[in-house]
């Protein structure tokens, strides 16, 4: 078939949405742009079956569902919330090249969504008329066992990622996050971390080649693209630099048995004597061990858990934390011995499953709010109290604290090897989380937010200062985001950006500005360019 013969009703199925758009101004874009940008992408795809497969528009009878698919926050789902003009799928690497080329020559923002965890759902939702590059088509995975490494594409789960190192091996595994529904392309490109971070570090130090789109519309490989930018792309967040196809990764060591376990705690001071001791503990113990603390509400009732994963026996762990974490009172009951692959089933809280359950895609059901803190000296009893109390208030009932614990090979890769810069000095990270159902609209959605901001500011004397960390994994809009007015973009972005990455964030400017000097890939937290001025 002729491109003219299909792309005309192609062409003429968007005129409903580009009357729409033309009407209201506050929330359109220019008509021509965006007919510019349709016909420029029809044409370089120049195949009817796939420009149905790759270009959704809200008349489409799957828009409503593809856009839905992989929103992992429902805060962001309520009717209030900016939609896409479009949603873009594609199935292969030159329609993402397509894309870039088409959306930068007609002036048309694009969002880019792997599994859609951004806390703040940047990856699909802003203010600004926009379409959705969602990358879930492009998500095959090659394991060379020989030469330990994977070729894995950003639309990849990590539960996915984990599937497939599993069901063929045991002694081979990778660093990288508990929750097996992330899409690797952000959880990667923002560090990503995971129970074996204290013995093998971040997900990204871990990254060994990537392919990438520029903003030229270019594939570029490490080689390619230079160490610069394949720094900035491994932990600086990639979606404000390029669109990332896929990383090779290396993989580590892990033996054939490994040891979980968990020990619960209701009673306050009975938990509070555990969680002080933890404090010192948890970070310089053998860096086989990961304990981690979690304060939650269980049957209306605050309850401290100490789960935790140990790279070897029962016998040994039993040994090791009877000697140096004698309060945690582990007994061999609380222990479980099984495959490196079953503990990461065990960690998702999936239940009793074979290990395929890892690979399927399921959406969350509470809306959640969340901020981040690193702790570098031990928080005082009274502290850890308030925030007890804090988890026994109404609007509590599904509020989280999570204390994850660093230290071990954290503390030995340099805080400029990569943009993640919180390495050595800190003993743990803090996550506070509140979670409610409804989604994300009025009073009721404003009371659990404001729990999460109570705790938080409560403890702001306790916490990392100048500046006050936070991991962009965790992304949190209270810290800042572009407003435009006096100050440049730079200006802005520094107040936040230095909070996530510390002296890196300057070097970050410098790739940005290298390799995206007109701030094509950008959102409400980007790294800027120096240039920049525009507001996203």
């Amino acid at each position: 078939m002729k491109l003219q013969s299909f792309l005309s009703p192609i062409l003429l199925s968007f005129t409903p949405i580009f009357l729409l758009l033309s009407l209201p101004p506050s929330v359109s874009a220019n008509h021509s742009n965006h007919a510019g940008f349709l016909q420029c992408l029809s044409f370089r795809l120049n195949d009817s079956n796939i420009i149905s497969k790759v270009i959704h528009t809200p008349n489409d009878s799957s828009f409503s569902s593809v856009l839905s698919s992989s929103i992992q926050n429902p805060r962001f789902s309520a009717p209030g919330t900016p939609k896409p003009l479009l949603i873009l799928t594609p199935v292969q690497p030159s329609h993402v090249q397509s894309a870039v080329k088409c959306a930068r020559r007609f002036g048309i923002h694009i969002r880019t969504r792997s599994g859609g965890h951004d806390y703040e759902g940047l990856s699909y939702a802003t203010h600004k008329p926009f379409v959705i590059l969602d990358l879930t088509n492009l998500r095959s995975i090659t394991i060379d066992f020989n030469n330990r490494s994977v070729w894995v594409q950003t639309g990849a789960t990590i539960g996915e990622l984990y599937y497939e190192l599993g069901k063929k091996n045991r002694t081979l595994a990778f660093p990288t996050g508990v929750c097996p529904t992330v899409g690797v392309g952000g959880h990667f490109s923002g560090g990503g971390y995971g129970t074996l971070l204290r013995k093998h570090g971040l997900a990204a130090d871990h990254v060994i080649d990537a392919r990438v789109v520029d903003s030229r519309g270019r594939v570029l490989d490490r080689r390619e693209m230079g160490e610069d930018f394949f720094w900035a792309i491994r932990g600086g967040g990639g979606s404000s630099f390029c669109v990332v196809l896929s990383w090779k990764i290396g993989l580590v060591d892990v033996p054939s048995t490994v040891t979980v376990f968990n020990v619960t705690k209701f009673e306050e001071q009975s938990a509070l004597k555990i969680i002080h001791r933890w404090q010192f503990v948890s970070d310089r113990v053998d860096d086989d061990l990961f304990v981690r603390v979690m304060l939650q509400r269980y049957k209306n009732m605050v309850r401290a858990s100490f789960p935790g994963l140990y790279l070897g026996s029962v016998k040994s762990l039993l040994e090791l934390v009877n000697r140096e974490f004698p309060e945690l009172g582990l007994e061999e009951k609380d222990c479980k011995e099984m495959s490196w692959i079953e503990s990461v089933v065990w960690f998702a809280e999936l239940g009793d499953v074979p290990i395929d359950a890892l690979g399927k895609r399921t959406r969350a059901s509470l809306a959640f709010k969340a901020k981040s803190d690193f702790v570098q000296e031990p928080v005082p009893e009274t502290a850890i109290t308030k925030m007890w109390r804090r988890l026994q208030e109404p609007e509590a009932a599904d509020a989280q604290l999570i204390f994850t614990p660093f230290g071990g090979r954290m503390s030995e890769i340099g805080e400029y090897e990569t943009p993640f810069p919180h390495r050595e000095g800190n003993m743990y990270e803090i996550q506070y989380l509140n979670y409610w159902r409804g989604g994300g609209g009025g009073e009721e959605k404003e009371k659990y937010m404001r729990w999460v901001e109570r705790v938080y500011d409560e403890m702001s004397e306790f916490v990392a200062r100048s500046p006050r960390g936070a991991y962009i994994n965790l992304r949190d809009l209270d810290l800042g985001m572009y407003v435009g007015g006096k100050r440049s973009k730079y200006e802005e972005g520094k107040s936040w950006g230095v909070k996530y990455f510390k002296n890196n964030f300057e070097r970050l400017v410098r790739v940005k500005t290298s390799v995206d000097p007109f701030d094509f890939f950008c959102d409400e937290q980007s790294i800027p360019p120096f240039s920049s001025v525009d507001v996203i």
